[in-house]
């Protein structure tokens, strides 16, 4: 890591070349690619340093060492990306949609030949395993993959003759700018689950993501222009709340999308909703799933093992409540799953065999490690304890071991809130109503799960939990790209979920058209005017 002095000096001279000429600008930042500790806003198709002087360190959580440092974006530095966006939205907006759909298709291949590369930064930079990183950047190729059929879905409605002479069609077009504003959970796939329909859309974005991991996006901005995307039409910033609030009040912004907390996503959506934007905002979450006494046991304890635990739980899809219906059943999970939480492989991505790595920040370790003596103090009982994890020669690393706590209660803390991390509560009912009325009395709503072999019990489930993603047999309900991800109560704010259909309707405005055209030249010469609503002289 270069000193920080050496790094502002750096970012200055950038600064002062970037203002006289751009060919001078590609010569320094060509210098800067060569310094891969830091990195930059994606600008007009260009690296830019930015003006703001600030910057942001980024982490290696197993290490706890700074690996890079990145620009954090100040007004100025927004509004040039959406005059970037502002110049070059009306040409890509009248692309043809075809056109539009093969640079989806030219990415796709892209991101499938760098996939090592893209998996390894974000692993440098959140800790998760290669092989979760892979999954994860799939998941978002799937939403590329079904933006590549965007001519399908714009095709539009069509009324012949609703009246006589007249038609009527609905038509769907381009906000204009749009802005994503995404997690540091999952650097990859969030932005891809955005701008892909976004821009298959017709629209200009500007994605500002998570200023603890944002190198995967930066990449994933280069090889959409080596994709064959105009310039301008898809610009990153990094940044924090300034840039943010820069977003947000940004009048030609006309759609905001969003995937974080609550707190902030309530936030975003007021804001921009003031503003005069439409918001997608994907909160919070606390995950039930329950398991029934018929449940296949090692089925349900395979289950919550990777949805409880993958990634670090640092999902909003994670499993963080078990609920085990009846005494007899709990006492089975229990058993089962008690030894396989203590044999979790914890460690950095670059070790084989690791199946979970550290938490994001050391503040976010803290955060965990607090809740769990909350629930400690509250009664709960400690089955498995992640507190006291450490690692030869990874001392300074964000870790937090697999914890399982039980007989936990609705009034404790470890409970009610989002932890964020591998901790997984053990809350038992005596039976399937009671199950059933804690999750609809949580004030989360993303994501639910039942294990049953009951089809009566299922349907029952699915159909009556005030939740937006089900599952049955199934830990993580996402769903796949031609579907949409959302939630309900307070994991939601906006009318609209993510993706497929849900993402197509959020990225564009329906205009609808009632056509009459008056008698023309097939009729020959006209001389006499019609009056009215008369279509024949008599």
């Amino acid at each position: 890591m270069l000193p920080k002095r050496l790094r502002f000096l750096l970012s200055v001279v950038a600064k002062i070349f970037y203002k006289t000429k751009s060919g001078t600008q590609i010569k320094v930042l060509r210098v800067r690619n060569i310094m891969s500790d830091q990195l930059y806003h994606f600008i007009d198709g260009v690296r830019v340093g930015g003006t703001s002087g600030r910057q942001g360190d980024i982490f290696n959580p197993a290490t706890g060492e700074v690996v890079r440092s990145v620009p954090l974006a100040n007004a100025k530095d927004v509004r040039n990306a959406v005059d970037s966006a502002a110049a070059a939205q009306p040409g890509w907006g009248a692309t043809p949609p075809a056109k539009r759909a093969q640079v989806m298709f030219n990415f796709r291949d892209l991101v499938i030949k760098n996939m090592d590369e893209l998996a390894n930064l974000v692993s440098e930079e959140h800790g998760k395993t290669i092989e979760d990183a892979k999954g994860s950047i799939s998941r978002g190729l799937e939403v590329v993959e079904f933006a590549c059929g965007i001519p399908q879905v714009l095709k539009g409605e069509y009324s012949e003759s609703v009246a006589a002479g007249v038609d009527s069609y609905g038509i769907r077009q381009p906000i204009g700018i749009c802005a994503g504003i995404t997690p540091f959970n999952f650097p990859a796939m969030v932005p891809m689950w955005m701008f892909p329909v976004a821009l298959a859309c017709g629209n200009a974005f500007v994605l500002k993501p998570s200023e603890r991991d944002p190198s995967c996006g930066l990449r994933l901005a280069e090889l959409l222009i080596e994709s064959g995307l105009p310039a301008g039409v898809l610009n990153v910033v990094n940044g924090d709340k300034e840039a943010v609030d820069s977003l947000l009040t940004e009048p030609r912004i006309g759609a905001v999308s969003f995937v974080g907390s609550t707190a902030i996503g309530r936030y975003i959506y007021e804001t921009s909703a003031a503003h005069g934007k439409r918001v997608q905002a994907l909160c919070g979450a606390k995950n039930h799933m329950l398991i029934m006494p018929d449940a296949d046991m090692e089925q349900a304890v395979d289950a919550v093992m990777g949805a409880a635990f993958g990634s670090a739980g640092e999902r909003c899809m994670a499993v963080s409540v078990a609920v085990p219906v009846g005494e007899k059943t709990g006492d089975e999970f229990v058993k089962h799953l008690a030894p396989r939480v203590q044999a979790l492989k914890v460690g950095p991505y670059t070790d084989a065999g690791t199946e979970m790595g550290p938490v994001i920040t050391r503040e976010a370790k803290k955060r965990i490690i607090g809740y769990i003596d909350d629930g400690v103090a509250a009664g709960a009982e400690l089955v498995v304890d992640g507190r006291g994890l450490s690692l030869q020669g990874y001392e300074n690393g964000f870790f937090v071991g697999g914890t399982l706590i039980d007989r936990v209660t609705p009034n404790m803390s470890v409970y009610k809130d989002e932890i964020f991390g591998p901790v997984l509560s053990i809350v038992r009912q005596d039976n399937y109503d009671a199950a059933k009325q804690l999750v609809i009395d949580h004030e989360y709503g993303n994501g639910a799960a039942i294990f049953t072999r009951d089809g009566d019990t299922a349907r029952d489930f699915t159909q009556t939990v005030n939740i937006g993603m089900v599952g049955v047999n199934v830990p993580i309900p996402v769903p796949v790209a031609y579907h949409s991800f959302g939630g309900w109560k307070a994991s939601l704010f906006g009318d609209h979920s993510i993706h497929g259909m849900e993402g197509v309707r959020f990225y564009t405005r329906l205009k609808t058209v009632t056509s009459r055209w008056p008698s023309g030249i097939k009729e020959g010469a006209v001389f006499n005017f019609h009056s009215g609503s008369e279509t024949a002289s008599s």
